[in-house]
């Protein structure tokens, strides 16, 4: 996951809010102004207690910005917030489309799974806010850049890369790194400076969420034997809780891109949404597992991605369908590593842009129609179909339309099976058995 600070309130947006502030450039003579940092704020405790410490220590002027990327939340509250604490501004972004457009769909056509579970979705998602750190550092005449993430994350070295690809001149900097606070200590710093943050004792949970999933982390999750707790997930009910009659649905696609869910044409983020919630009421989605980060440490995750785990069944479906068998034989190859550098966060490597760029050449022919089945937690495709798919029936079949040659077939194995014959002739002149050593 992130390993990387705030816990459960995050920015929500139906809009984007900028105070248009341009900071002068200081003359000769003049006093010079303090410096400013643009921090990456959720309105969580780790990010609400940075602003004041970033002023404290560093005596900077703090430029709040919060994106929206499909989480829960009161937007305006948070901002709100940023400025109660004492940032000098705060921006708000709308960044759904551009999340969906530009990171999640190249993902989805890369099969992108983290060790073969992980969807990704806060990988994705920090390179996507960094950017937008370093646009608005760059508006602004900003000197630094930060974020809240902690020393033995993921997370800080996917916003640290990012900005060092995008804004190599910037200052990074991560509290966290720095003050050594525990999470109770940090709770007692803002309440002595009357700094509001919706976190509790009793609420433990570490928390990040956006269009393509949820995950959790922290608590009783810390013990990999323990079973995670029901109020650990938020998206989906139990398998036990999930109707006793399974859902079916139709999900197209047109050039490897989900178009329409039964037969209703719908924009990206919309279908997402859609579809978390009705894999989430079927308990679709769940993942618990042990993930190897980045830095050398093992930790239990607790992810939530309805929508990532149907549309990636979905779209393997239809690739097994459409692509050549070369290609499906090698796809995975290109996908394992995809996945493994957005997790890395290595977004802006060259490799990454070339991989996609490979991915992408393999899906022109990934149009068609697949049907799956939602039932007490398990998303099974159940049919597909497309127009241009390589099943030909007529050389599948064992019935009476059987056009396939038989005897071609001997002729093939005697020439695929040369170099073996071969082989076990030589070892049977030499007086020992095929595969035996002399």
């Amino acid at each position: 996951m992130n390993g990387g600070g705030d816990a459960t309130v995050q920015p929500s947006v139906r809009g984007s809010a900028r105070s248009g502030l341009r900071w002068p450039k200081v003359r000769r003579g003049e006093k010079k102004m303090k410096e400013t940092a643009v921090l990456a704020y959720s309105g969580g405790l780790d990010t609400s207690v940075a602003i004041r410490w970033l002023q404290e220590k560093y005596g900077m002027e703090v430029v709040a910005l919060a994106a929206d990327l499909g989480q829960p939340g009161d937007l305006e509250a948070i901002r709100r917030r940023a400025l109660e604490i004492g940032a000098v501004d705060a921006v708000t972004l709308d960044l759904r489309e551009t999340f969906a457009e530009e990171y999640v769909l190249p993902a989805l056509k890369a099969n992108a799974l983290y060790e073969g579970r992980y969807p990704l979705a806060t990988s994705l998602a920090r390179p996507l806010i960094a950017a937008a750190l370093v646009e608005e550092a760059r508006r602004r005449g900003a000197s630094a850049v930060a974020h809240g993430c902690t020393g033995k994350g993921n997370d800080q070295v996917r916003f640290d890369l990012t900005v060092m690809a995008l804004g190599p001149d910037l200052r990074i900097i991560a509290p966290l790194r720095e003050w050594n606070m525990s999470r109770e200590e940090e709770m007692d710093y803002a309440r002595e400076r009357g700094i509001p943050v919706p976190v509790t004792r009793d609420s433990p949970y570490s928390v990040d969420e956006n269009l393509w999933g949820r995950s959790c982390e922290a608590g009783v999750l810390e013990d990999p034997m323990t079973e995670p707790p029901e109020d650990a997930f938020s998206w989906t009910v139990s398998a036990a809780e999930a109707p006793d009659e399974p859902r079916y649905l139709d999900v197209t696609f047109s050039g490897g891109r989900p178009v329409a869910l039964d037969g209703e044409g719908m924009g990206l983020v919309e279908l997402i949404l859609r579809l978390n919630r009705l894999g989430g009421e079927h308990g679709v989605g769940r993942i618990d597992m042990i993930e190897n980060r980045l830095v050398g440490i093992k930790s239990r995750e607790i992810y939530e991605a309805p929508a990532a785990t149907i549309l990636i069944e979905a779209h393997r479906a239809l690739e097994s369908l459409t692509l050549t068998r070369e290609t499906t034989h090698f796809k995975p190859v290109l996908e394992g590593k995809f996945a493994e550098l957005v997790y890395f966060g290595l977004w802006h490597d060259p490799l990454r842009s070339a991989l996609a760029a490979a991915v992408e050449a393999t899906q022109w022919v990934v149009s068609g129609e697949v049907r799956v089945k939602l039932f007490k937690g398990n998303c099974t495709v159940v049919g597909r179909s497309s127009q241009l798919s390589l099943y030909d029936y007529s050389l599948a079949t064992y019935d009476r339309a059987d056009a396939f040659s038989h005897r071609a077939s001997e002729g093939f194995i005697e020439l695929w099976g040369l170099p073996l014959k071969v082989w076990g002739r030589k070892q049977g002149e030499g007086g020992t058995g095929a595969g035996e050593r002399k």
